[in-house]
C-alpha cells in the first residue's frame, strides 16, 4: 500500500472557488486512480489562499493484472472484417483462439494486460487533471497554453511506500513536479522539502500556514468572540462571511476597531451591510442596545506593533465607506415615501408587465381584497402595499440591493407610519426559501401574497413559465412562498378566483389602450365578481352577462374581447393552479406525505383551500399507515375493481342507490346499515373538518366489507341481486370519495 501527497501551489485563489476546487481535485484524481486500476482507502483535500492539496491513503501500489476477452467474427467471414476486429484488438490472427459458439466457430481474443506502477498511472493522471481543471474562472500567463485561476507556481507530488518515499515525475507545461513547497508568504516563504502528509502539514503549522479551512474558521470566530467578550460585546453571527475570511488568510490574526461615533446611529444593517461587502469585516454589537459599536477584522501576518498600522488603515478606509452610507442615508430621508414612489413610475419591471408603479398599484388592490380575509386593516394594508418598495428608488438601496425591505421599514418609520405598515415594508418579500422566516401579522401576511400572487400570475399572463431547471424570475420559489403563507398563518380561501381576478388585471394592462381605460375598466363589477366565483366558462359569461346588462353599455363593444377572456383564463388559472399543486406535493412530501395521497386529495373538490387540502392530506396519510386503513384500502380497490369490470362487460354503469330489501345476506344487511351509519357520520365530521373522526367513522367500514367479501359472492345468478350488489359496491366507493379519491392511492 502506498500514500499520495499532491500540492498544487500557485498564487491567491479566490475564496469562494476554494471549496469546490477542493472538491473537483478530489474526484478527478480519485476518479482517475480507480479508473486505471488503483483503489484507496481514504482520501482529503485542503485549501489556503496559496494551494490546493490532496492526501490519499492505503493506495495500491501498482494495478492488478488484467486478463479481458473479446468475441469476434465468425471463422470464415470476409478478410477485411477480421482485420478490423484484429486492429481492434491489436493482435495477429494466429494469436486468436477458435472455439465452438451457438452460431459456429468463433474467433475470440484474449488479451492480458500486466498491472503498472502506481507512480506511472499518477503521472499520467495528474498532469491530466491539471490541464483540464474546471475552474469557473482561469487564466494564461507567458507563452504557455496552460491556465490555472492564478499563476501556477509548483507541484509536489510524492508517494510513500513501506520502502521509502519517491517523489513521482511528470512535467505539466514546464512545471516539473517535486517534493518541494513553501510556507507563508511573509513569514516563511523559504522552500522546504517534504516526505509525508504529516510531515507536510506539521511543517507547514511551523512555516505560519494552517492547512484546514476549518481549522483557520474556529480560530478566528474563538479568537473574535473572546475579544468580543473582553469589550462588554458579541460578534454578529456570519457563517458565509466566516467561511470566505477563513479562503483570504493562511495565518489568521484577529484583530478589533474601532467605529467612529459619527456613524453609531446609523441602522444596524447598513453598518453590516457597508462593513461585511466593502471590507469583509464582521461587527460587532452591544447587546444592551443592539449598536453596532466595533468591527472585527482578519489580517494575515502577524506584526510587531501587534496589527496597530494594520488597524489604522482598514478604520481610514472604513470611514470612507461609511460616510458614503451616512450620505445616502440622509440624503434618502429628505424625501418622502410618496415621493420615492413617484419615481417608480420610471422603473420598469418587466418590458411586458409596465412600471413598478403599475405593478404596486396591482399588489395594492389586491391586499386590499385579501386582507379581510386575514383580519388585517384594509386602509394599513392598502398603504403598506403602496409604501412597502418605495425604498427601490432610495439611494440606499441602489447601492446595496440586499438592503431592500430593510430600509423600507425604516424609512416608514422615519414617516410616522404604524408600525405594521413597517413591518410590512420589511418582511413582504418573505419568505425568500425553504428556511426563511414566514411573515405573521396580518398585515405583513397580505401584502406578502399580494406581491407574490402578482408576481406569478403576470408571468403567467405573458406566457413566461419556469421549463426544466430554468426560472429566471424565481417563480418556484414565489409559489412556494404563497404555500407557506398560506399554511403557516393558516389562511382560508379559495385561492382559484384571486389567480383569475390577477389574471384578466394583466390582459386589461396588456389589452386597453390608455391609462383611463384601464383603470375605468378596473373600477367595474367584473374583478370583484370574478375574485368571489372564479373564472370557468359559464360561471364567467354569467358573470360578464350581468356587468353588460347592468347598464354598462360603454362595454358592449369589448364583447369580443371578453369573449376571448372566457376562452383564455380558464387555461392560465387551472395551468398556474397545477404548478402550486406541484410545489404543494415537495412541500408535503418532505413532511412525509406520499405521493398517492397527495394525488388522491387533490382529486377532491376545493383543492385550492390549501390549509383544506393539507388537512386531508396528513390525515389520511396516517390513516392509510393504520391496520385498518391498510385493510379497509384492500377492501375499497377489491370492490373498485369488480365494480369496474362489470360496468365495462355490461356496458352501464351502476350509480342508482341499492335496496337493502333485496339483499340476501346477514352481511349483506350489516353492510347496508354500516353505510348508511358512515355516510351520515362522515358527511357530519366533513362539515367542521374533523378529518381524525371522518377517518375513524370510514374505519368502522373495515369489518362490514371484510365479512360481506368472505360470505357474498357480488356477480349472483339472480339479476337483480347482482345489480343491487354491484350498487352496493359503487355505495362503498361513494361513501369512502367523500374524504378522498381512493383510486389514486397504491395499495
Amino acid at each position: 500500500m502506498a500514500d499520495l501527497l499532491l500540492e498544487l501551489f500557485s498564487e491567491e485563489i479566490p475564496a469562494r472557488m476554494q471549496a469546490r476546487a477542493v472538491a473537483d481535485l478530489k474526484k478527478l484524481v480519485t476518479d482517475g486512480l480507480v479508473d486505471a486500476g488503483l483503489t484507496y482507502a481514504s482520501a482529503a483535500g485542503f485549501a489556503t489562499p496559496r494551494r490546493l492539496c490532496l492526501t490519499i491513503e492505503g493506495l495500491l501500489s501498482e494495478s492488478p493484472n488484467v486478463r479481458e476477452e473479446r468475441k469476434g467474427p465468425r471463422v470464415g467471414v470476409p478478410e477485411k472484417a477480421l482485420e478490423g476486429f484484429l486492429r481492434g484488438v491489436g493482435l495477429t490472427v494466429e494469436q486468436l483462439e477458435i472455439r465452438d459458439d451457438k452460431k459456429g466457430q468463433t474467433y475470440f481474443a484474449v488479451m492480458e494486460k500486466a498491472g503498472r506502477p502506481a507512480s506511472d498511472i499518477i503521472a499520467e493522471v495528474v498532469p491530466h487533471v491539471v490541464r483540464s481543471f474546471p475552474w469557473p474562472k482561469s487564466m494564461r500567463w507567458g507563452a504557455g497554453p496552460l491556465r490555472w485561476v492564478r499563476p501556477l507556481q509548483s507541484i509536489l507530488c510524492v508517494l510513500s511506500t513501506a520502502d521509502g518515499t519517491e517523489v513521482v515525475n511528470f512535467d505539466v507545461d514546464g512545471i516539473e513536479s517535486a517534493n518541494l513547497t513553501a510556507g507563508h508568504r511573509f513569514h516563511a516563504p523559504a522552500w522546504f522539502s517534504v516526505n509525508s502528509f504529516d510531515q507536510y502539514q506539521a511543517e507547514l503549522k511551523t512555516a505560519f500556514v494552517m492547512l484546514d479551512a476549518d481549522e483557520r474558521a474556529d480560530h478566528i470566530w474563538e479568537d473574535a468572540r473572546n475579544m468580543a467578550f473582553a469589550s462588554g460585546l458579541e460578534v454578529v453571527s456570519d457563517a458565509a462571511l466566516l467561511a470566505e475570511v477563513a479562503g483570504l488568510v493562511e495565518w489568521p490574526v484577529v484583530l478589533m476597531g474601532d467605529i467612529a461615533d459619527d456613524f453609531l446611529d446609523l441602522p444596524v444593517e447598513v453598518l453590516q451591510t457597508s462593513m461585511r461587502e466593502h471590507q469583509k469585516f464582521f461587527s460587532v454589537r452591544n447587546p444592551k442596545t443592539g449598536r453596532i459599536e466595533k468591527f472585527i477584522t482578519v489580517a494575515n501576518r502577524e506584526t510587531a506593533d501587534q496589527g496597530a498600522t494594520i488597524l489604522a488603515g482598514n478604520q481610514k478606509v472604513l470611514f470612507a465607506r461609511l460616510s458614503d452610507a451616512k450620505f445616502f442615508w440622509e440624503n434618502d430621508l429628505r424625501l418622502s415615501l410618496d415621493d420615492m414612489t413617484t419615481k417608480l413610475s420610471n422603473v420598469t419591471f418587466h418590458n411586458r408587465l409596465g412600471t413598478q408603479a403599475e405593478r404596486i398599484a396591482r399588489i395594492a388592490s389586491l391586499a386590499r381584497d385579501i386582507a379581510p380575509i386575514i383580519g388585517a386593516d384594509v386602509d394599513l394594508t392598502e398603504l403598506a402595499a403602496k409604501v412597502a418598495k418605495a425604498d427601490l428608488s432610495s439611494e440606499m438601496v441602489y447601492e446595496f440591493p440586499e438592503l431592500q425591505g430593510i430600509m423600507g421599514k425604516y424609512y416608514a418609520q422615519k414617516a410616522g407610519l404604524d408600525p405594521s405598515v413597517a413591518k410590512a415594508c420589511e418582511t413582504h418579500y418573505s419568505p425568500l426559501g425553504p428556511s426563511d422566516a414566514v411573515p405573521n401579522e396580518p398585515v405583513s401576511i397580505a401584502v406578502a401574497l399580494a406581491d407574490k400572487l402578482d408576481t406569478l400570475t403576470g408571468f403567467w399572463a405573458i406566457d413566461e413559465k419556469p421549463t426544466g431547471s430554468k426560472d429566471p424570475f424565481a417563480l418556484r420559489r414565489a409559489a412556494l412562498g404563497v404555500i407557506r403563507l398560506i399554511l403557516e398563518n393558516n389562511v382560508r380561501f379559495n385561492l382559484s378566483g384571486y389567480i383569475d381576478a390577477e389574471l384578466v388585471k394583466h390582459k386589461i394592462f396588456h389589452d386597453r389602450n390608455t391609462d383611463a381605460a384601464k383603470e375605468e375598466f378596473l373600477e367595474t363589477e367584473l374583478l370583484h365578481e370574478i375574485a368571489d366565483h372564479g373564472v370557468f366558462g359559464a360561471a364567467l359569461q354569467a358573470v360578464l352577462d350581468a356587468v353588460l346588462k347592468k347598464g354598462k353599455e360603454e362595454f358592449s363593444g369589448d364583447q369580443a374581447w371578453l369573449e376571448h377572456l372566457v376562452e383564455n383564463i380558464p387555461e392560465s388559472c387551472t395551468n398556474l393552479l397545477g404548478f402550486f399543486h406541484d410545489r404543494l406535493k415537495v412541500y408535503l412530501r418532505d413532511k412525509g406525505v406520499s405521493h398517492d395521497v397527495i394525488d388522491a386529495c387533490l382529486a377532491m373538490p376545493n383543492n385550492d383551500d390549501f390549509v383544506l387540502l393539507v388537512n386531508r392530506a396528513e390525515a389520511l396519510q396516517g390513516f392509510v399507515r393504520t391496520d385498518d386503513g391498510t385493510n379497509l384500502l384492500q377492501g375499497f380497490k377489491r370492490a373498485n375493481n369488480i365494480l369496474n369490470a362489470e360496468e365495462k362487460k355490461d356496458g352501464v354503469s351502476y350509480e342508482l342507490d341499492p335496496d337493502v330489501k333485496f339483499a340476501e345476506d346477514d352481511s349483506e344487511k350489516a353492510l347496508f346499515a354500516a353505510l348508511d351509519v358512515a355516510h351520515v357520520a362522515i358527511s357530519t365530521a366533513l362539515k367542521v373538518e374533523d378529518f381524525t373522526a371522518a377517518m375513524a367513522a370510514m374505519a368502522s367500514l373495515r369489518k362490514p366489507i371484510d365479512v360481506f367479501f368472505e360470505a357474498v359472492q357480488v356477480n349472483s345468478e339472480n339479476q337483480m341481486v347482482r345489480r343491487n350488489r354491484l350498487c352496493l359496491l359503487n355505495r362503498i366507493r361513494n361513501v369512502m370519495g367523500q374524504i378522498a379519491d381512493f383510486t389514486w392511492i397504491e395499495g
